[in-house]
């Protein structure tokens, strides 16, 4: 069976211009509509569906990312291979604004958002030691440094809640702590893929320093913007670059996650909910 590639596009990325015979389709699922409608088309011969994460015009904030419909609708518009594109803030001198990092690690500090798919009546508990997929995650390092991006593979990246930038206490803190890098959307997206399936990956866009940096100042939303625009366009180079370097093999057990991930035993199961999971565990149900 062919891969199919899902793009989730973080703050200025809107639209995947590569994309061939694209149409944009409505998709709803059991826990509503995605932030919005999916882009669904080719990429270098293969299918592939890309989603706005904060919605065309950026009408989502972090928190209100409908994250469970987003992954869901991905999964039902077939995707296997799901790459996260974000914009981040950098802990660490030499990943500078503008440059590219491909996380390995994830510290989640969201409170206000859903994180799985399970519960009451359905209980699965997935293992997210090694949250993102090493193979897909070595092909967007490849494809980023094709498309002209300088890339850093691995690192640790911290989820804050949001909407808010950190105060100078917090990001002094999270240096300490070891994260390399700082964002607002990749938690619970992550957890969500694992749940799903998915071979989930992040290409994050450094765009600022944070707070931390004497020789930065504040952030500055101007700032950001001026340095999303260059990012775009390497992402959209690395998107285009993709296809011809997509993993057939998976050391991170992605596609076989739920295999001994249930917990409720059949008899005692929520058949209500049975149904609602049919399109994310069905495999295992």
């Amino acid at each position: 069976m062919q891969p199919v590639i899902g793009i989730i596009g973080g703050s200025g990325l809107y639209q995947v211009e590569a994309l061939q015979d694209a149409v944009w389709t409505e998709m709803d699922t059991p826990w509503g509509a995605p932030s919005d409608n999916l882009l669904i088309g080719t990429l270098g011969g293969l299918r592939a569906v890309f989603l706005p994460r904060h919605g065309r015009g950026h009408v989502h904030t972090p928190s209100t990312v409908p994250y469970r419909a987003n992954v869901a609708a991905m999964k039902a518009a077939g995707v296997t291979h799901l790459v996260s594109v974000s914009a981040v803030g950098s802990f660490r001198e030499e990943m500078a604004p503008g440059h590219f990092v491909i996380p390995d690690q994830f510290i989640d500090r969201t409170f206000a958002r859903d994180k799985t798919f399970f519960g009451p009546g359905l209980v699965a508990h997935v293992s997210v030691a090694d949250p993102v997929c090493a193979t897909l995650a070595t092909a967007c390092a490849e494809a980023a440094r094709k498309g002209g991006a300088t890339v850093h593979g691995g690192g640790t990246y911290l989820a804050m809640e949001g909407p808010q930038f950190s105060t100078k206490a917090e990001s002094h803190l999270y240096r300490q702590w070891g994260c390399d890098i700082i964002g607002m959307t990749n938690m619970p997206e992550a957890k969500l893929a694992r749940e799903a399936e998915l071979h989930y990956a992040t290409v994050a866009m450094v765009t600022d320093f944070d707070s931390w940096h004497p020789g930065h100042g504040n952030v500055q939303i101007t700032d950001i913007i001026e340095t999303l625009h260059g990012n775009v366009a390497k992402a959209a180079a690395m998107v285009a670059a993709l296809p011809d370097l997509l993993p057939t093999d998976c050391r991170t057990g992605c596609a076989t996650a739920l295999d001994h991930a249930v917990m409720t035993a059949p008899a005692a199961r929520d058949s209500r909910m049975s149904a609602r999971l049919s399109g994310i565990a069905g495999r295992v149900l």
